[in-house]
């Protein structure tokens, strides 16, 4: 029997449609980020909105309202991703970013289009949202341990190419009519919604969220899809109860939708995105009063952003996690040295130096910070509460993200190279955090991970230790490790056992330890 086919696809195929789907929401989320860095000054779009002209405070409202909509998208996933599933959410975030986009670009002089704007703005947001808090978690649970960093890793990456591609835009079409300046630049990503939003619609659901729902049969058939076995090989049904008893591990196996109260918050250690002003930047601070030059200086700090964004991909399972955060931390804040260092005497030559800064900074989160938040808290989560556990992290994303890009013209304006200052003390403050409490991940499975937490909490070690401690695991070890550690009290055997109808085991509902004498992430996250 030949493996089911999803698109007319199945096995090597059909994953790699699945993460060129799933990569291009991210690129569309990059463009989304960038293209507003080259429109927010331009002479063009302040003769329609003319509030935002020479006004540092209403281009940082405009630009960082977006943040609020996908501050709004995430919480919408948390409260209704796990009833929506990962398709329908990607789905109707794709379609809300269009219809946004819209909004935006039909805005005309005489019809209040600084308000229309903006509404159109926080709907764009809306959508963002809601794809940045599903689709790593769908890539991570329809890919195998062996490259699930590595994809997850090119969709960060892909986040610097759609800025890329913005940022060029937007400096072609500034020597355009005053329409094309900033229209068709906004307009564009409708392109990047139609491929997510179409393609969504014939590609499976994630494995683990149909198992969730105990949808045994559909489980069956995107598993074996996916990895382009037969639906009753025993390599399927394997996968398929590994899945299972860390379903029930969780405890949350008879639930739908996972309740709030199951998280012990984690979120992203956040970054800070200088990307959606380096236009602005490079004029006020290196390049006074010529906008065309800032321009291009930031589209080629966009260039270097995009080339050091694809060493994560070489580099995510040989050196893993913990390292590229810290190299990373490292690195930025560095780099915020040196920009501060060198607008401090205030000369057109140091200045020059301040530029390297950005550069460096740029170069260093590119490679780091750019894909691993979106990798690790999709990672770190168990099965029933990764949905939500991933839209809380985004919405601490798209909370600090709103702070920072509102804040940021206001801060260059008033305070200048103290800016810079501000930014490196904080990179500083994520060094602690990421060495004691950020356990390495590379190379194990999603279940895998799960017997990292169980060890450090029945041991009573740390779990970044009990990392170290673990050895690589098969799939078979994975369940005798999750006995051991009191994950689960059976095994799930029906694929290796007696089986009812379509492959549903006959040990359905296992008994879980309770209390504290569970080991499950949700007793020990924090």
């Amino acid at each position: 029997m030949a493996p089911p086919k999803f698109m007319g696809l199945s096995g090597r195929p059909l994953s790699l449609a699945v993460s060129t789907v799933a990569t291009t929401g991210f690129l569309l989320f990059g463009y989304d980020q960038g293209v507003m860095s080259g429109i927010i000054s331009a002479p063009q779009f302040a003769d329609v909105f003319e509030e935002t002209r020479d006004n540092s405070t209403m281009q940082g409202l405009v630009t960082a309202i977006y943040e609020i909509g996908c501050l709004i998208g995430a919480i919408f996933i948390l409260a209704v991703g796990d009833l929506l599933g990962r398709r329908k959410a990607m789905i109707m975030g794709g379609v809300i970013m269009i219809l946004g986009t819209i909004i935006q670009v039909t805005s005309y002089p005489g019809h209040s289009p600084l308000a229309q704007f903006i509404i159109g703005r926080v709907v764009t947001g809306v959508g963002n949202g809601m794809n940045t808090s599903t689709i790593p978690t769908y890539q991570a649970e329809c890919s195998r341990t062996s490259n699930r960093g590595l994809l997850i890793c090119i969709e960060g990456g892909i986040i610097a190419f759609g800025t890329l591609i913005a940022y060029w835009i937007d400096y072609g079409c500034s020597y355009g009519n005053a329409d094309l300046a900033w229209r068709f630049p906004i307009a564009f990503q409708i392109v990047f919604g139609l491929i997510l939003c179409i393609c969504m619609i014939f590609l499976p659901e994630s494995p683990r969220y149909l198992l969730t729902l105990e949808k045994y049969e559909d489980a069956n058939r995107v598993i074996a899809g996916l990895r382009g076995y037969e639906i009753d090989s025993h390599e399927t049904q394997l996968e398929r109860d590994v899945i299972l008893d860390s379903i029930r591990a969780s405890g949350y196996e008879t639930q739908k939708s996972t309740p709030v109260k199951a998280l012990f918050t984690n979120g992203k250690t956040q970054h800070f995105r200088l990307i959606y002003y380096f236009p602005i930047l490079f004029e006020t601070s290196i390049t006074p009063g010529n906008h065309h030059l800032a321009l291009l200086m930031g589209g080629v700090n966009m260039i270097v952003y995009s080339i050091f964004a694809t060493t994560s991909w070489f580099l995510i399972e040989r050196v893993g996690r913990r390292k590229l955060f810290l190299w990373g931390t490292v690195g930025q804040g560095l780099s915020m040295v040196i920009t501060f260092s060198c607008l401090i005497p205030g000369t057109s030559s140091a200045a020059k130096g301040a530029a390297v800064g950005l550069f460096t900074y740029i170069a260093s989160f590119g490679a780091t910070w750019l894909p691993l938040p979106w990798l690790y808290p999709a990672e770190i989560n168990p099965i029933k509460t990764r949905g939500k556990a991933n839209a809380v992290s985004t919405c601490t994303n798209w909370l600090f993200n709103f702070l920072i890009v509102m804040v940021t013209p206001i801060m260059i304006t008033n305070i200048g190279w103290g800016t810079y200052l501000f930014f490196a003390i904080v990179n500083a403050c994520f060094l602690p955090v990421i060495w004691f409490f950020y356990p390495e991940t590379a190379k194990r499975s999603l279940e895998e991970i799960d017997i990292i937490f169980a060890k450090g909490h029945v041991e009573k070690i740390s779990y970044v230790r009990a990392a170290k401690e673990l050895p690589l695991l098969s799939d078979e070890e994975v369940e005798q490790e999750a006995l051991k550690y009191g994950l689960i009290d059976t095994l799930a055997r029906g694929a290796m056992g007696g089986a009812g109808p379509g492959g549903v085991p006959h040990e359905k509902a296992l008994s879980e330890k309770s209390g504290e004498a569970t080991g499950s992430r949700e007793d020990v996250a924090n």
